[in-house]
């Protein structure tokens, strides 16, 4: 995974409607990335909520949200639609970002080893610079942590 002071990782992504975008777009501005395993899951479901629910919080702070998976642009858009979320997702389909962030691990649930996405998030500042790193994320409080560093800032 990479560490706080590192250089953010660039790539190609694509919006919920299939749009292609880089974090490049981002320069200049801090930026909160957060990588989660499954659109449309309790879990998932809870944390896009928590961050739709602070999203003014963090446009006046200045720091876009953007929530990444390997879901289909589709999925996507389907997950912010139901639940009128007010984040940008984004899809790794064919996880080079998520490797690049080392956010693709071996996961382990029932006995059985699988390949996953670990829930994380970063927040990167204005020049590219991984400011802070939260790894293996607990959703309860967690977008409330992350607004209160981009604050801080």
């Amino acid at each position: 995974m990479i560490k706080e002071g590192d250089k953010a990782p660039g790539a190609s992504l694509e919006d919920m409607d299939g749009a292609p975008f880089t974090l490049a777009q981002f320069a200049g501005k801090p930026l909160v990335v957060y990588f989660y395993p499954k659109a449309d899951t309790p879990g998932c479901t809870s944390e896009a909520q928590a961050f739709t629910a602070l999203a003014d919080d963090f446009a006046a702070a200045g720091a876009p949200v953007i929530g990444v998976s390997k879901d289909k642009p589709a999925k996507l858009r389907k997950f912010t639609d139901k639940y009128g979320l007010k984040v940008q997702l984004a899809s790794d389909e064919k996880g080079g970002f998520c490797e690049a962030f080392g956010t693709w691990v071996e996961k382990s649930m029932y006995g059985r080893s699988y390949m996953g996405i670990e829930r994380s998030t970063f927040l990167i500042g204005a020049d590219g610079t991984v400011l802070k790193v939260w790894p293996k994320v607990k959703v309860k409080g967690h977008a409330e942590d992350v607004l209160a560093a981009v604050k801080a800032l």
